[in-house]
Formats: structure tokens, C-alpha cells, sequence
């Protein structure tokens, strides 16, 4: 007999098993999350928010405190070179501020400065308010069973030993590389394992901005003799610091002798924490199978110096999420829940590759002889090299999804393909058109085309499958996803386009929904009869 019962149990509370309970509740899918801490967040291991995490805490309705939690908007997020802090600027990677965002292109929203500290207590807070979400904090994971149609787990209360079996349809592994479920689903680990032994020093100093001239930044990277040694990164904007030694370990022995390097001489300061740890370059070689899954860092662990770890797992937890809420709501075919596997992973080695790409573009910076002769354009391809774009974070797809329907035209722009996360475009009501995204299926009718969606609106509903047509009259915008018709997924990626609905709409539900197989889809056919269509500018 069970204890509990749920839909989706989630192994590990750390910010990826929060969004995917954020992303869950959002989604009104019962869901318990079980973490064997007590949630209280000590030591900043992830500094920022990516704008691409940061526009689903846009849709999960906390991206303003986010982003006023701890750094002024107006605050800038640059990356700066320098050989220490009382020394010379060698370059700089000017980032936009947030409050730039409105006049940005890409995205509505702009990387974000919010330390785990403070970000991970904002996400328990939403998922917390949630009616179907459950957090049990000092609850650890012992054992799990599946077999066709659930999971059986045994949780543990850490404090007093007490065991409950919680039964569920699905249980997620969000608990990160040294967690139970991959190791008890036998998922080995591919890649290159450890790339250097770094060295976190988190402490205190509210003297630290006075000592020097070169202003609030997001990162200051240092240079000396060895290259670049080091990075740091300002926690609260005023006296909480982290200094993460690349691949020094004398820093444990002696923290004070890092710090006054960095500084370039002594300053009052606290040392809070002395964290050693591995860098890490690796991917599951699996995602899960039947009833569990995996994500974030049980799944792949990279460098941090791309800002890709978070970012990649929260792009794993909204992926997930809308698959399971389809599944549990009986309207998600077969292949729907293992397709996550087959559009994730590949983002995940994408992003491990170009994180490990990152730190060793950073430990090749000459040293500070060197280094002056660089000049601009050298200078110009280190930014490049060791500071990836916020465009590139965005700018990825799901290219060969087994559920979205490849263009049968040549030629159209790239930007909205099928698979690629759907491009944001500002509308004339001054909001973001990723703003109608996430509640289930939206279809984009533009100009002159609303007739056009009723055969896919149709079949939706005869399937079960949530479905929006929305009206945009907008030429720039329909000229940025070049097609008539777009039909976007939950999760804010496209999942088929065309100028006419398909002379067989109900193939398109059944491929987009994970029921059908991708080699009897057939091409876009004639127009069809006019349908209801929501309004937007």
C-alpha cells in the first residue's frame, strides 16, 4: 500500500527539479519533490540567469523579482580583463543591462545577475504557490521501482528514518551528478571527465568596489604572469564576493594569499567557504527509459565559465515537463515522453563541448606580457572565445525531432524552423509574442490567412491535444517565421509551418504529439474552411 500517491515525483530540489516543478504546476500536474537538504542555500555555486532561463521565469510570473533581487537594473553585466583589481583594464565584453531589454531583438529579456542564493529561494516560492506541487524538503530518495503503468519509491525522512512509499505515474532525477537514479538506472557517463581541480573562495568585503577604478562588472577575469588564473564574480552587488581559482589548489591551503593576488595587495575581507571541486566534461549516455528520467546535472556536467550548466537544465525541465503533462493527461501519444532524450541530449553535448571550449580559450590567454601585445583584434577574438553570447544560448533547435514536421519547402528562414525555439518579436501592444506561449499549443494565423486554420484546429480537438489559433497582422513578424500558418509547442519551440493547413491536419497532430511516425507525414495541401481565431496585434 502507498503512503502517497502523485503524478511525477522529483528527486532533487536544486534550481532544475524547481523549474520542472514550476513548469509542472503551471501545468496543473500533481507533483512532489522530494530533497534530502532542508533548502536553505548557503554557498552561490551559479551567479547568473541566462535570458533564455530568464524568459521562462517570465512565463512562470517572477521574472521582475528576479530580476530586481539582488542587481540594479541599471547595473551593467560586462566581463572585464584586468591583471588585478588595483591594476590596468585589458579589454572588456560590454553586455546590455536589463534595463535595455525592451530595445533588444533577440529576446525579451537580458541575462540576469541573480546569484543561487538568492534565485533558488524565488523558484521555491513559485513552485510553493502552486496547488499541485508539493515540496518535501529532509525527504531522500532510497529506491525505485517501475514497471508499465507506474513508479514505487521509497523515501526516507533524514531526521527521523521514517520510510514512506510514494507511487507514481513518473519520477525525474533532478539530483545532480553524484545523485541515485542514474546510478540505479546503470547510465554510464561519456566525455572527458575531469578538465582541471578549481578552487571556489566565497567571502565577504564590503571595502573590495572601493579599491579600485574599473566600476561594477558581472565578471572580472584575472591575468598575470601564469594567463588567467582566476575569475570574480560579485554576489550581492555590495559586500558578498566568490573568487573561483581555474586550477590552483595551494588556494585551499592558502585562501589570503589568492585574494590579495586578485586585489593586487591586501584589503579587509571574511572568508565565508573554501570549496574545492572537479570541472567536469560529461553526458549521460542516456536520458532514462520507460518511467524515469533524468536532467541537469545528473545528466551532464559541464565548466561554468560558458554559463551553460543551469541554463541547459532548466531548458531540460520545460522540455520535459509539457511531455509528461500530455502522457498524464491521456492526449500525449506513445513516443512523446521518449523524444525528450532525442531533442536534449544532443543540446547537451553541444553545450558541454562548448563550455570546456570556453575554460580552455580562457587558460590559453598569454600572460600579462604577452597579453599587452594583443592588440584589437586579438583581443577581439579572446572576447569571442571565452565570453559566448547570449545569442548563441538562443539561437538552437531540435533539428531531427521525431516530433516536428521538417519544412517541405526549401529556403524559408532559418530562425523559426521546425525544432528551433520560436523567435521572439516585439508587438504592437508592447508585448513579446513568446508571451502566448506555454499553456499548450498555440497556432500563429498571420494576415489574410485565418481561414486557413481550421482543419489543424479540428483535429486537435478530436485528439484531445490544447490548441490556440491566435491572429498576428504583422508583416515583419510573419516575415521573421516565413509561413502563413506556425503551429508553436508548449515549451516555445515550432513545431511545423506552412502557408496552407495539411491535406492530412490530423497527421501533423499525431506526428507533433508523439503518435505517429515522421515517414507517413504528408505535405502541406490545399486551404481548407475558415475557423475562430483569437485577435493579437
Amino acid at each position: 500500500m502507498a503512503d502517497a500517491e502523485t503524478a511525477v515525483l522529483i528527486a532533487g530540489g536544486g534550481p532544475v527539479g524547481l523549474a520542472l516543478a514550476c513548469e509542472l504546476g503551471l501545468h496543473g500536474v500533481p507533483c512532489m519533490l522530494v530533497e534530502k537538504r532542508d533548502g536553505a542555500i548557503t554557498v552561490p555555486k551559479m551567479s547568473a540567469v541566462s535570458s533564455r532561463n530568464m524568459e521562462f521565469c517570465r512565463r512562470w510570473g517572477i521574472a521582475d523579482t528576479v530580476r530586481t533581487a539582488v542587481w540594479p537594473e541599471s547595473r551593467n553585466a560586462d566581463f572585464v580583463f584586468v591583471d588585478h583589481l588595483r591594476g590596468q583594464e585589458l579589454a572588456r565584453s560590454r553586455r546590455p543591462t536589463s534595463a535595455q531589454r525592451s530595445g533588444l531583438a533577440m529576446s525579451p529579456e537580458t541575462v540576469c545577475h541573480c546569484p543561487q542564493i538568492f534565485f533558488d529561494p524565488i523558484l521555491a516560492g513559485r513552485a510553493r504557490s502552486l496547488p499541485s506541487v508539493a515540496l518535501r524538503y529532509g525527504m531522500r530518495l532510497d529506491a525505485f521501482a517501475q514497471d508499465g503503468d507506474t513508479v514505487r519509491a521509497r523515501i526516507c525522512d533524514v531526521a527521523t528514518g521514517a520510510n514512506e512509499t510514494v507511487v507514481a505515474r513518473y519520477l525525474v532525477g533532478c539530483d545532480g551528478p553524484a545523485g541515485s537514479v542514474r546510478a540505479a538506472l546503470g547510465i554510464g557517463l561519456g566525455g572527458l571527465g575531469v578538465v582541471a581541480n578549481s578552487v571556489n573562495i566565497f567571502f565577504r568585503s564590503a571595502e573590495l568596489s572601493s579599491v579600485h577604478d574599473k566600476g561594477w562588472a558581472r565578471i572580472y577575469r584575472l591575468i598575470d604572469a601564469s594567463g588567467c588564473w582566476a575569475e570574480l564574480i560579485p554576489i550581492d552587488g555590495k559586500a558578498l564576493w566568490r573568487l573561483t581559482v581555474f586550477d590552483d589548489l595551494g588556494a585551499v591551503q592558502d585562501p589570503g594569499a589568492a585574494l590579495a593576488r586578485m586585489a593586487g595587495g591586501a584589503f579587509a575581507h571574511e572568508v565565508l567557504s573554501v570549496l574545492r571541486w572537479e570541472r567536469r566534461d560529461c553526458v549521460a549516455e542516456r536520458f532514462g527509459a520507460g518511467r524515469v528520467w533524468i536532467a541537469g546535472d545528473a545528466a551532464h556536467e559541464c565548466s561554468p565559465t560558458a554559463g551553460l550548466g543551469m541554463h541547459t537544465g532548466i531548458e531540460e525541465a520545460v522540455n520535459l515537463a509539457w511531455k509528461l503533462a500530455a502522457a498524464i493527461a491521456g492526449w500525449g501519444g506513445s513516443g512523446l515522453v521518449a523524444a525528450y532524450e532525442s531533442e536534449r541530449r544532443p543540446i547537451a553535448l553541444r553545450n558541454v563541448a562548448l563550455s570546456t571550449a570556453t575554460f580552455h580559450a580562457l587558460r590559453r590567454i598569454p600572460g600579462i606580457g604577452a597579453v599587452a601585445a594583443l592588440g584589437p583584434d586579438g583581443w577581439r577574438d579572446v572576447l569571442a572565445a571565452t565570453s559566448p553570447s547570449e545569442e548563441y544560448k538562443l539561437d538552437y533547435g531540435y533539428d531531427a525531432s521525431p516530433i516536428c514536421v521538417a519544412d517541405a519547402a526549401p529556403g524559408l528562414p532559418a530562425a523559426a524552423r521546425p525544432g528551433a525555439r520560436a523567435p521572439h518579436a516585439w508587438l504592437a501592444d508592447g508585448r513579446s509574442i513568446l508571451d502566448h506561449f506555454g499553456d499548450g499549443f498555440v497556432l500563429l494565423c498571420f494576415a489574410g490567412v485565418r481561414g486557413r486554420a481550421a482543419p489543424l484546429i479540428r483535429a486537435a480537438e478530436q485528439r484531445g491535444v490544447p490548441l490556440r489559433a491566435i491572429a498576428i497582422d504583422d508583416p515583419a513578424v510573419a516575415a521573421l517565421y516565413g509561413a502563413a500558418l506556425v503551429l508553436v509547442r508548449p515549451d516555445a519551440h515550432v513545431a511545423w509551418r506552412g502557408d496552407a493547413a495539411p491535406a492530412r491536419p490530423e497527421d501533423v497532430i499525431d506526428r507533433v504529439r508523439g503518435a505517429q511516425s515522421h515517414d507517413t507525414m504528408e505535405q502541406p495541401g490545399p486551404r481548407s474552411a475558415a475557423a475562430a481565431v483569437e485577435a493579437s496585434p
